[in-house]
């Protein structure tokens, strides 16, 4: 974690996440290399059509899509540094996820429809983030296709069943893999009682892939300013006012681009719409060839199991282990989920007993009362927009909303209907840290029961 200023930060109290703070110390941003160049602080007054607040995934892809389509010049407002926030500390895996709500229970919520039309705009959405590489010949370490959920006890195998026969409704090419199977082909170790594998997703490193974002979009046309937050906001007619700490931005539209990190005492349309929750990442040091040997961690896939508090983790192109999983309810009490996660790791591979921790950070994901992103504007306000609430599965899902996004605002394009619903009130909102902890609880509970 970086130091004093974010250790005692909460997205829910908090005026904003700093001014030019620099990435946190994660094994991303060590691997990473230079970062591309961004327009600096701003410190004068400007005027454009489109100002985006947040130069995470949502805010650089909306801009990219933006300034390359339509010819727009949005400009981009960060509080720190581009990819600062999530967008720079994720677990890395791009698969077709919208949401947290479990498959088997889309067609009860959506019916058959509704659960087939939202499956493919999941997927074009991991299709958004392979055109972003492909359009942009972006170097971010892509992995082979490949993603497996696991079982993480035999009271759960019959959930990932249950998902499998709605991705073959789908059409969907997807396995059931026994224990058996997963040791040969995948690794060896425990709670993987059986896996789902899909081909629909991959892994990559997330950062690497910002930083391709930034480039194209700033060579599209987009403005980046870095170390600008947004502390205040007024209007005045049609034109919006947004107050940096050296400067000002006159706009006609606004984006909120900002998920975990939102400021939500800005606008009235954010209040109480979000809880951000903090997950944390361990990465190891390499494998010896002995411990590579033994755990035979060869597959390439992204992996989660079936945990109320999801684990997620993968084997990193050089030979560590990457795992991620919830953390503390503030980042003051983060220090001791660097050994939790690090006894999660050798919990799951008994052959990495001896190993240690290189690198250890955390970021906060933003969930939503539904548990589903929303992609739309205010009720009272068609010219304040946003993208927010991805539910801990941003990689595909933020590119994906800041292109749908584009699309609103560039051509008038309607967002899918499943995204651009009406963004729900947490009920008793300032006791959303008290229901946190209570959840917490009954997670716990749930996950040693099975």
């Amino acid at each position: 974690f970086q130091e004093d200023p974010e250790m005692s930060y909460d997205p829910l109290t908090a005026p904003g996440p700093g001014e030019g703070l620099a990435h946190v110390e994660s094994y991303w941003a060590a691997t990473a290399g230079p970062a591309p160049a961004d327009d600096g602080q701003l410190n004068s007054g400007i005027d454009t059509d489109i100002a985006i607040i947040g130069a995470g995934y949502t805010g650089l892809s909306c801009a990219y899509y933006l300034a390359q389509r339509y010819g727009a010049r949005p400009v981009v407002l960060e509080a720190n540094q581009p990819l600062w926030g999530c967008s720079g500390r994720n677990g890395s895996f791009a698969g077709p996820a919208l949401g947290r709500v479990a498959l088997r229970e889309w067609s009860a919520r959506w019916g058959e429809t509704g659960a087939r039309s939202l499956w493919d705009e999941a997927l074009a959405a991991v299709g958004t983030v392979r055109d972003l590489i492909q359009e942009g010949g972006i170097d971010c370490d892509v992995q082979p296709d490949g993603r497996m959920r696991l079982a993480h006890a035999m009271s759960t195998v019959k959930l990932l069943e249950d998902d499998a026969r709605v991705l073959q409704s789908f059409g969907s090419d997807c396995e059931m893999l026994s224990a058996a199977d997963i040791a040969a082909q995948h690794f060896r170790g425990n709670e993987a009682h059986a896996a789902l594998r899909t081909t629909d997703g991959f892994c990559l490193h997330p950062m690497k892939f910002g930083y391709g974002i930034l480039r194209m979009a700033r060579e599209a046309g987009a403005v980046v300013y870095s170390a600008s937050p947004v502390l205040k906001w007024t209007r005045h007619g049609d034109v919006h006012h947004l107050g940096t700490p050296a400067g000002e931005v006159r706009a006609k539209r606004i984006v909120f681009a900002t998920n975990g990190y939102t400021n939500e005492l800005l606008h009235p349309a954010l209040k109480a719409r979000l809880l951000p929750v903090l997950s944390n990442i361990v990465v190891t040091r390499p494998m010896t060839e002995a411990e590579q040997a033994e755990s035979n961690l060869v597959t390439r896939d992204s992996i989660s199991d079936t945990r109320k508090f999801l684990n997620y983790y993968r084997r990193l192109p050089d030979g560590r282990l990457m795992l991620g999983s919830r953390g503390a309810i503030l980042e003051s009490g983060s220090a001791p989920h660097r050994e939790r996660l690090l006894q999660i790791v050798r919990r799951k591979f008994p052959a990495l007993g001896s190993i240690t921790v290189d690198y250890f950070w955390g970021g906060w994901v933003a969930l939503t009362p539904d548990m589903m992103p929303h992609v739309g504007h205010a009720e009272e306000d068609a010219s304040v927009c946003f993208a927010l609430g991805y539910c801990g599965s941003g990689v595909t899902a933020a590119n994906h909303a800041g292109r749908r996004l584009a699309e609103y605002l560039g051509e008038g394009r309607a967002v899918p209907v499943h995204l651009n619903q009406p963004l729900p009130r947490y009920p008793l909102a300032r006791l959303r840290r008290l229901g946190q902890f209570a959840a917490f609880q009954w997670f716990t509970m749930s996950d040693a029961l099975t």
